[in-house]
């Protein structure tokens, strides 16, 4: 749970933390201050209208405590009356997280929530939201006309009164905090309440509060179980589980006039090759993105590829699948879903778990650089370029990458392109121009493998006219960073519209529904760096508009 009812100043609650009464086993939880005081509330206040153009940019989150048979809330009269400065909302299974999910996306993006949304229930998530209270009359008198809506009846557990409805949601009072979730989550919090191990007081949970970034106004903890089980998990946990390489983490959301901070802080107590993780502190990563074409407005680096691209490759698609890309067939033509697709199919192939993928591919790959540039469909030049450690596994990877996108249904034809050793030009399903693959060197001699959107590309990639380790907008995201942080991720907002624009893609029911947001944002630059030999920070900053 983010932020609610951020626009009233009042506050006499306990400022006790729900983590205090939540299980320490809970793999996934979210904390917020829900009403904040002085310099953060006006930080959050800007950063959210900045985004969202609106008045009271969080009240739609206010929609997370509408249970079955509730009546639409408002906050003025039904919560502030007896909300503290804290909340938080915790799950006992991440399988269940998808469902959470959709109902954040629902209070975030705005959409509107069907009757019976809310996520903890007997057979959906397992968990609760729990809140701090200021008055825990108010704060009784709240829940229990919220339960008379749903029809629960009067219950205990360990001594503890609440209310339960035959679906399985409960409510009630704990320890003066209000509690509303699954009867399972209701009997954690109890249980917790009670003298049981907490999450405040958890080792791991522990070590990254006491590091997290001053001025975060929300957060949250993973602890799951890895990338091969992540791989497999739907929603929120599944993502993090992804881009923190199944580490313990905590992500700090810190908001200022104009850009909103993630510093996703990783506590990492397995062998070094297990890092891992799309947000991962590799110095190889930083220095990939700076061998990328000077003009790209968008840039990614990624490091130790041949250890972690099958995992690289999962989160991407769980971030498309996070964002719906997957939830509407692609529309004739260039899709953002077929970009994805046609790009991320190689890239799997490359990345497969087989021993042969891992001779063939993996054995020769160091890092890898993710770039586009142009504004328009006949300026573009994107890529995918793969630093080699073995010139000649990585030619002959050509052939052996074409004969799996042609098992795999794709077309590819041997071509022509100056400059290389080995090429081949393959048409994949949902991607409308050929993806050119081919093996050669770079200017200084650098072995490369390069994936690239025509012969323009793959060009580009090669022997760039100039690259972003020169550029100024290189030099502007590593100040924007701080810490001494180098990017390892740059985007530019404003030049990825005007081509989703002139190629129709705004359209794209993958997109359409977040245009407001990218309009509202500049730039999105991230890098990483160790905050100590257990601890990595990777830091992403979103630049915002100024509120109009």
């Amino acid at each position: 749970m983010l932020l609610a009812g951020c626009g009233s100043t009042h506050t006499s609650g306990t400022s006790a933390d729900p983590a205090g009464v939540v299980p320490a086993i809970a793999p996934l939880y979210a904390g917020a201050t829900v009403r904040p005081q002085g310099a953060r509330r006006t930080a959050a206040l800007s950063a959210g209208r900045a985004l969202t153009h609106q008045a009271d940019p969080y009240l739609r989150l206010l929609g997370t405590l509408q249970t079955p048979g509730s009546p639409a809330l408002n906050f003025n009269s039904d919560v502030a009356p007896w909300l503290g400065p804290h909340a938080g909302i915790f799950l006992t299974s991440p399988s269940t997280s998808s469902s959470l999910t959709t109902l954040l996306e629902q209070g975030l993006l705005g959409s509107s929530s069907a009757s019976g949304a809310f996520p903890f229930t007997a057979s959906g998530a397992q968990g609760a939201i729990v809140l701090d209270t200021s008055d825990a009359a108010k704060a009784s008198s709240f829940l229990d006309a919220q339960a008379a809506h749903a029809g629960a009846h009067a219950t205990s557990y360990r001594g503890v009164s609440y209310r339960s409805t035959a679906g399985g949601v409960a409510f009630g009072l704990v320890d003066r905090f209000a509690v509303i979730g699954s009867e399972a989550g209701m009997h954690g919090v109890i249980d917790t309440a009670l003298g049981g191990p907490s999450l405040a007081r958890a080792s791991g949970y522990s070590r990254l509060l006491a590091s997290a970034p001053g001025g975060a106004v929300a957060h949250v903890y993973s602890n799951l179980a890895g990338p091969r089980t992540t791989a497999t998990q739907q929603g929120l946990a599944g993502v993090l589980g992804l881009l923190t390489g199944g580490h313990q983490a905590n992500v700090s959301l810190v908001p200022s006039a104009s850009s909103l901070a993630l510093d996703a802080d990783t506590l990492q107590t397995g062998p070094a090759s297990a890092t891992g993780g799309l947000l991962s502190a590799d110095p190889q990563a930083a220095q990939a993105l700076s061998e990328l074409p000077g003009e790209s407005w968008l840039a990614i680096g990624l490091g130790d590829l041949g250890s972690t691209l099958t995992q690289d490759v999962h989160a991407l698609r769980a971030l498309a699948s996070l964002a719906g890309t997957g939830s509407e067939g692609p529309t004739p033509g260039l899709s953002l879903q077929g970009l994805l697709e046609g790009m991320t199919t190689p890239l799997s192939e490359l990345g497969a778990s087989s021993a042969q993928a891992r001779r063939d591919f993996a054995s020769w790959m160091d890092s890898a650089g993710i770039f586009a540039s142009g504004a328009s469909l006949l300026e573009l030049r994107a890529g995918v370029v793969l630093t080699s450690s073995n010139p000649a596994l990585s030619r002959a990877a050509v052939a052996k990458l074409a004969g799996q996108l042609r098992k795999a249904g794709g077309s590819v034809q041997p071509v022509t392109i100056a400059g290389t050793e080995a090429a081949v030009g393959a048409r994949l399903s949902g991607l409308p121009v050929v993806l050119d693959i081919a093996a050669g060197r770079d200017s200084s001699g650098q072995a490369r493998f390069v994936l690239g959107l025509g012969e323009a590309s793959v060009a580009t990639a090669l022997n760039p006219p100039s690259t972003l380790a020169s550029a100024a907008s290189h030099s502007v995201a590593a100040a924007t960073l701080g810490e001494g942080i180098q990017p390892s991720i740059m985007v530019n907002f404003p030049t990825l519209l005007t081509l989703l624009e002139g190629v129709g893609l705004t359209n794209d029911p993958a997109i359409s529904g977040f245009l407001p947001y990218l309009r509202s944002a500049t730039t999105l630059v991230g890098g990483g760096h160790s905050l100590s030999s257990e601890m990595q920070r990777f830091r992403l900053i979103l630049g915002l508009q100024p509120a109009g």
